[in-house]
């Protein structure tokens, strides 16, 4: 819904960690600058712990859906060419 906040969690898979180090929590930050220009969402606040994350967001398109799922998505891929893996990084 536009203009709506949000706070979202997610969990590595299995509880296992999704940042093994600054590189990875520097690709994340990345990410999320570029997900908040793509598809226009303001980034009020984060937490990065070792195997989960917070966001804090505002919405100014009804597009929460696809902007998470593209977030995953593109976070997921950096980190598993990175530590060459394969398969989902995200919990559900």
């Amino acid at each position: 819904m536009k203009g709506t906040y949000y706070h979202i969690l997610s969990r590595g898979n299995e509880r296992r960690n999704i940042f093994h180090d600054n590189d990875d929590r520097i690709s994340f930050l990345d990410i999320l600058v570029n997900m908040s220009e793509r598809f226009e969402v303001e980034v009020y606040a984060y937490v990065l712990m070792d195997n989960h994350y917070h966001l804090l967001l505002k919405t100014n398109k009804p597009n929460i859906f696809q902007c998470m799922q593209w977030f995953g998505t593109m976070y997921t891929h950096r980190y598993n060419l990175k530590h060459k893996r394969i398969g989902h990084l995200f919990q559900g």
